[in-house]
């Protein structure tokens, strides 16, 4: 499976599940940590583990299993690492808090538009422009 197939697959189940404000963070060539970050928001403890269960399930029957997972009973901000692509999924209040897009944004930001007008996601416009 490609990075972007991964990638898109969990974007896909992330919306599935109804996570809130599902981003893409493209780091290709900017850390050797991950090509993407997927940052999205869950609105508690129950809906937090069933976007990660979603993720999981989804990728695991195409033949994928996370690296490590992270943070899973405590459900305030659940990390699953598929090595090319790490996902976070937080609390609201975490993910104001420890600001990832804002340390990340030089970083391309591929976003979701379940939360705006449409069911795709896509790539914002001029991908190289910063956001504010």
């Amino acid at each position: 499976m490609t990075t972007e197939q991964k990638r898109q697959m969990i974007l896909n189940a992330a919306e599935d599940a109804k996570a809130e404000r599902i981003n893409a963070l493209d780091l290709q060539g900017k850390t050797l940590i991950a090509d993407y970050f997927i940052v999205c928001s869950g609105n508690s403890d129950v809906h937090i583990r069933s976007i990660a269960d979603k993720i999981q399930d989804a990728l695991r029957d195409a033949g994928e299993r996370a690296l490590r997972v992270e943070g899973y009973r405590e459900a305030t901000w659940v990390l699953l690492d598929y090595g090319d692509v790490v996902v976070h999924i937080m609390r609201e209040e975490a993910r104001q808090h420890y600001g990832l897009e804002a340390f990340w944004q030089n970083a391309p930001l591929i976003e979701s538009l379940r939360e705006h007008t449409g069911d795709e996601p896509r790539k914002r416009a001029g991908s190289e422009a910063r956001r504010d």
